[in-house]
C-alpha cells in the first residue's frame, strides 16, 4: 500500500514537471498571469505598418514621428519631404 502512495506521488511529480512545473488552469486568466515585462515585449513585437512604403516591422524595429509609424529613415525622409 505504502508503494503504491510513493509510485503516484513520484508519476505525479514526473507529470507536474513536464509540463513545466506549473499546474494547469482550466478557464479565466490566462492573460493576468503575464507580467509587465512580457506584455511589454509582447506589444514591442506586434507588427506594425510603413506610412510611406507598406511595409510590415516590428514596432520596437519602427521610426515613429508625430504618431506616424516608418520602417526606415529613408522612408522617413522622402514622406517628410513630399509633405513639404
Amino acid at each position: 500500500m505504502v508503494l503504491k502512495i510513493i509510485l503516484f506521488g513520484l508519476i505525479f511529480f514526473v507529470i507536474y514537471k513536464l509540463v513545466g512545473g506549473k499546474l494547469p488552469t482550466f478557464g479565466g486568466q490566462k492573460n493576468d498571469a503575464l507580467s509587465k515585462e512580457e506584455k511589454r515585449k509582447i506589444d514591442q513585437d506586434t507588427l506594425v505598418e510603413c506610412a510611406k512604403c507598406g511595409t510590415y516591422v516590428t514596432y520596437k524595429e519602427s521610426i515613429v514621428v508625430k504618431d506616424t509609424i516608418y520602417c526606415s529613415k529613408e522612408c522617413q525622409q522622402s514622406d517628410a519631404e513630399k509633405r513639404g
